[in-house]
C-alpha cells in the first residue's frame, strides 16, 4: 500500500513544450539536423559545383542562382550547418575519448561548440559575401 502512495501520477501525453533539453543535448539534436541537411543537400551543392566548373555558360548560371538572396541565405544555413556539424564532431569524438565526461565540462563543451560555429559561420560568411 505504502508503495502505491509513493509513485507519482505519469501523464497520459507527452508534452514537448514542458520538456527542458540540456545545452548538450540540444548540441547532439543539432549535430544529426545539420548532418541529414547537409546530406539531403548534396545534389544542390553538386549542381552548384558543376555550374561552376563548366562552361562560361554555366558559370552565368552558377552566378545567377547564387545571386538570388534566398539562395545565398540557404548557403549561409549550410556553412553553418557544415561548421556545427564539425565542431560538435570533434566533441562527440573527444567523448568517445573520454575526455570532458563530466557534467560541467560536457556543459561547458556544447557551449564551446555553439559559441565556435556560430563565430566561424559569421567570419566565413562575411568573408565570402
Amino acid at each position: 500500500m505504502s508503495e502505491a502512495v509513493v509513485r507519482k501520477q505519469r501523464p497520459k501525453f507527452l508534452a514537448l513544450q514542458q520538456i527542458r533539453l540540456p545545452l548538450p543535448g540540444i548540441v547532439s539534436i543539432l549535430h544529426r539536423v545539420s548532418g541529414a541537411g547537409l546530406f539531403l543537400m548534396l545534389p544542390f551543392l553538386l549542381f552548384l559545383f558543376d555550374r561552376s566548373l563548366g562552361s562560361p555558360e554555366s558559370f552565368a548560371t552558377y552566378k545567377s542562382v547564387v545571386g538570388n538572396p534566398l539562395v545565398k541565405l540557404l548557403l549561409l544555413g549550410l556553412l553553418w550547418a557544415y561548421l556545427h556539424h564539425f565542431c560538435a564532431g570533434v566533441r562527440f569524438l573527444l567523448l568517445d575519448l573520454h575526455k570532458g565526461l563530466d557534467l560541467p565540462a560536457a556543459r561547458n563543451s556544447a557551449r564551446i561548440v555553439l559559441f565556435v560555429s556560430l563565430t566561424l559561420t559569421v567570419i566565413v560568411g562575411v568573408k565570402l559575401w
